[in-house]
């Protein structure tokens, strides 16, 4: 960064803005942006509105994960220690009372039918989890590239004493993010590991019959594939958490950003510069960051 970008703190002429970091002068009217406060600014406004989003929507994977694990654990009970039905019902749109949960029925429409193979329900389930995986898997790894050039990125920030105090909460957002990448690649495994658990269930009247009246194995790949459900979901919520507290760090590391940086009449001006174009940072090297 070159020096007439940073706060010349023997300036006569230097201002003391409010607040913390006084002491540091604001540019003066008409001084030449500064490229990386203008992406710093930038960011601080379009993420944090953009994690709004994000705080909300892994609690609604959350709720799904947990009712297709309950709908499960209702099964794996009842398959538990149901006695299987000696002859089939006449009719084959006839529900099996021996398979059948009022719990999963309730839960996720999930009918053993006489006549059928597997419930239409269960297979809409593997599909949801196999869903919510891939989405997780994509999300977290795009979020864990995008936070190793933002960290890279963050140490620019240290040249800046006006921002000396709020280091460690930028930092921090940083963290969060980077945590919640992890987390979704995690929760990506669960999933995937849920479903595969599923698929050595034969969930046709005539095979869980069968189970029932030997090993009762099935029950067991239930619960089984419950728990990293349920587990995955737990992971969610907690990814929902670290995003929120990110709310806070955002908008004083903002503030502060537009105190040291005020927006031109276009408050997004020079804000999104082209890789290899606009003022110090691109030029040096550095990779443009993320949240």
């Amino acid at each position: 960064m070159n020096d007439g970008n940073r706060a010349d703190m023997t300036d006569s002429r230097q201002d003391s803005p409010e607040g913390p970091g006084a002491g540091s002068r604001e540019p003066p009217v008409g001084e030449k942006n500064d490229g990386l406060l203008a992406v710093a600014a930038n960011l601080s406004r379009y993420h944090r509105e953009h994690e709004k989003y994000y705080s909300e929507a892994p609690l609604a994977d959350a709720i799904t994960l947990q009712r297709s694990a309950r709908t499960l654990v209702a099964l794996a009970e009842r398959w538990a220690t149901t006695e299987p039905a000696a002859a089939p019902a006449a009719s084959p749109f006839a529900g099996t009372p021996d398979l059948n949960d009022d719990r999963a029925i309730e839960t996720s429409g999930v009918l053993f039918m006489e006549g059928g193979g597997e419930p239409a329900e269960i297979t809409r389930i593997k599909a949801e989890l196999q869903a919510i995986a891939a989405s997780s898997e994509q999300s977290g790894c795009w979020l864990a590239d995008a936070m190793e050039a933002s960290w890279a990125m963050a140490e620019a920030l240290l040249d800046y004493p006006q921002l000396a105090d709020l280091l460690a909460e930028r930092h921090k957002i940083i963290g969060h993010n980077w945590q919640n990448a992890t987390t979704a690649q995690l929760i990506a495994r669960y999933l995937r590991r849920a479903v595969s658990i599923l698929e050595r269930v034969d969930f046709t009247p005539a095979a869980l019959r069968k189970d029932l009246a030997g090993p009762r194995i099935a029950p067991a790949y239930l619960y089984s594939a419950a728990e990293l459900i349920n587990h995955a979901a737990d992971l969610s919520a907690a990814s929902s958490v670290l995003t929120h507290e990110n709310e806070r760090r955002w908008r004083i590391f903002h503030q502060r950003v537009e105190q040291i940086h005020p927006p031109a009449t276009n408050p997004d001006a020079g804000a999104e510069l082209p890789l290899g174009e606009g003022d110090d940072g691109p030029s040096r090297g550095w990779p443009w960051p993320c949240c």
